[in-house]
């Protein structure tokens, strides 16, 4: 019996509720328990909020180590002791807050609206603190360039961070995607502060952080598509 046939019975018996047979019914009823199945639990949410985070992690640090560490190799102590803390802790707010959407039940400790903005004024708040120089030498080419690189490092990240939580569901997919993306564009902003050894401020104010909103607004427009 396909769902189609179930979905006509259905109808029938509601228009009708006496013109159907008990047998028919019964029918419905075996096929539905039939597909019902022991679930097997997810992990626990700090072990799959941990997972994001390696993941981001691994990513960041593998491309980067594949185009260069220049970033972090010329960055002053100042700089790594604020840039790369905030940066962590961006994560883990991003992948906790990742895995509570995708958690029917769980809490929302923040809107993924507010998480992206904040995360994104929260950079542009360190990196003014840590880049004094303010010229703009070949500032489109670098920029394209870094920009186009973290997004394509963004993209393993959320790839890799949707496979560990397939078995989850997303009540709210736009929300659930808007914080993949998040999550994935600070993937992507860590390469970026580990391999590039552009300290211009306008350089890593606009180019390094536009990947967090461009990685955010690209999965809640392709879950809204998807949802369509």
């Amino acid at each position: 019996m396909k769902d189609r046939e179930i979905d006509e019975i259905l109808t029938q018996a509601a228009q009708a509720p006496h013109a159907v047979d008990p047998a028919v019914l019964e029918r419905v009823a075996r096929c539905i328990e039939s597909s019902f199945g022991p679930v097997r639990p997810l992990p626990p949410a700090w072990a799959l909020a941990g997972g994001l985070v390696l993941i981001c992690a691994a990513v960041a640090g593998a491309g980067a180590a594949r185009l260069g560490l220049y970033g972090i190799q010329n960055l002053s102590v100042l700089g790594i002791a604020l840039v790369f803390p905030v940066l962590g802790i961006l994560i883990c707010l991003a992948a906790m807050q990742f895995v509570g959407e995708m958690i029917p039940g769980s809490r929302r400790r923040v809107a993924p609206g507010f998480l992206l903005a904040a995360g994104t004024l929260a950079l542009l708040a360190v990196f003014a603190a840590v880049f004094r120089d303010y010229g703009t030498e070949r500032f489109v080419a670098q920029g394209v360039a870094c920009l186009t690189a973290g997004l394509l490092h963004a993209i393993p990240a959320a790839l890799a961070s949707w496979l560990l939580l397939r078995r989850g569901f997303a009540v709210n997919s736009i929300a659930a995607a808007m914080v993949a993306g998040t999550l994935a564009g600070l993937a992507g902003v860590t390469m970026l502060e580990l391999h590039c050894a552009n300290f211009e401020a306008p350089h890593v104010m606009l180019w390094h952080t536009a990947v967090i909103p461009l990685c955010g607004g690209a999965g809640a427009l392709l879950a809204r598509v998807a949802r369509r």
